[in-house]
């Protein structure tokens, strides 16, 4: 290499010791700038904060450091775009334009892009989870959540809101025509041969909630005063309703009491129709929590005493019936207070009823899920369970709270 360098200087004829190191120097500079192209050409290409960007008068490659952004900015830059007078010949005298401060690199900007930052087209550029305004002026709903009405608002489609009493009137018919219709063996109290009473005193207690919710919607609920004339379709099914339960025939419960719940889908056509009435006002809504209340008080008596009214003590055989026919009262009571929450809404709202009302709910809803597979009329203090005891306290509950929206109704 020394053999090399020495025959260059003579061929250059650099003489002298001092040019000589010069040379050496300038020669070293040179292979450690070919060592290391990094300062002339920049980062490998396959560097993962290199940008290339494409201009109208050639290509400019723009060197930004990884991880400086996070996707969410624009990426701005000036760079030496070949021009007259920037490359030897171009000027007028063929010298070279000066590039004062490098001015001619290229450097990168990284500008955030907020919220409100406009498009190409000229629209709005949504933050993450909001919605884009729609051409008409109205709010599109944002990702996953589908395009809909609310059920029971009427719209420019048509749909009409569901007229007060509706549910009401479903929610009492419910549990009658499950009893009827859909429970196993159909109704039993009338059965010639009975293959168990528990379901048979289940029943007694629905049918006993029906006829009381029946006699408040035909006397109350349906008329504004006492001037005013009887539903028809009501008064027919109060009728029918009446008919002793186990009554063998003429006429046979199954075909009264699926009469009376004719009656009552009829009532419920005539609403939707708006040829009937149904009334929310708190004096209507009373007399129906009164009933009930009354019922509840009944049931709690008969599951706290401890002997009848003639002096014998209440026996292993009539616990469980007690029992069962007021969890039959408080399922079907349940059905129908939890329709009353939305017919009577704005009635309890202006009230303060709607949370006494939702108590006397959940209470109801513990008494109906106690399901023993065998009543036990246990000491209180025994080792077994006294379930009449167990199923007492809810319905106590439930009676309490009917009666603290009686007040608060009334006031």
């Amino acid at each position: 290499m020394m053999r090399i360098f020495k025959y260059q200087f003579k061929c250059v004829g650099i003489r002298g010791k001092n040019n000589k190191r010069l040379l050496c120097a300038i020669m070293g500079v040179a292979v450690l700038t070919l060592a290391n192209p990094w300062n002339i050409f920049g980062p490998a290409t396959d560097n993962p904060g290199e940008k290339d960007i494409t201009l109208e008068s050639g290509d400019v490659r723009v060197n930004a450091p990884p991880d400086t952004h996070t996707g969410n900015e624009i990426l701005t830059f000036t760079a030496s775009v070949p021009t007259a007078g920037s490359i030897p010949g171009d000027t007028p005298d063929g010298t070279v334009a000066n590039d004062p401060d490098h001015m001619n690199e290229p450097q990168v900007t990284i500008i955030p892009i907020p919220d409100d930052q406009s498009g190409d087209n000229g629209e709005a550029f949504p933050p993450p989870g909001r919605s884009k305004p729609a051409e008409n002026g109205q709010a599109e709903p944002p990702a996953g959540k589908p395009h809909g009405k609310v059920q029971g608002q009427a719209t420019a489609e048509g749909i009409t809101p569901t007229p007060a009493g509706v549910k009401f009137v479903e929610a009492a018919i419910t549990p009658l025509t499950y009893e009827l219709n859909q429970r196993f063996w159909g109704w039993r109290p009338n059965d010639i041969i009975s293959i168990g009473d528990n379901v048979e005193n289940y029943q007694l207690g629905v049918l006993e909630v029906t006829r009381r919710t029946v006699v408040a919607l035909t006397e109350r609920l349906s008329r504004t005063g006492s001037t005013d004339a009887f539903d028809t379709n009501l008064q027919n099914a109060m009728n029918w309703f009446m008919v002793k339960a186990d009554r063998y025939w003429f006429p046979s419960p199954e075909g009264k009491f699926a009469d009376g719940l004719a009656e009552m889908e009829a009532y419920v056509t005539r609403l939707r129709k708006h040829e009937a009435s149904f009334y929310t006002r708190p004096d209507n809504l009373i007399p129906l929590l009164t009933a009930y209340e009354d019922l509840l008080g009944s049931c709690d008596e008969n599951l706290v005493k401890w002997r009848e009214k003639d002096g014998k003590k209440v026996s292993f055989f009539s616990a469980d019936d007690y029992l069962y026919y007021a969890q039959g009262v408080v399922s079907a009571m349940v059905v129908i207070l939890e329709a009353a929450i939305e017919d009577f809404a704005v009635t309890l709202e202006t009230r303060n009823g709607y949370e006494i009302l939702h108590h006397a709910i959940e209470s109801c809803h513990r008494a109906r899920e106690i399901n023993p597979w065998i009543i036990t009329e246990s000491n209180l203090s025994g080792f077994l369970a006294n379930h009449r005891a167990n199923i007492a306290a809810p319905i106590s509950h439930a009676r309490f709270y009917i009666g603290i929206l009686i007040k608060t109704l009334s006031t």
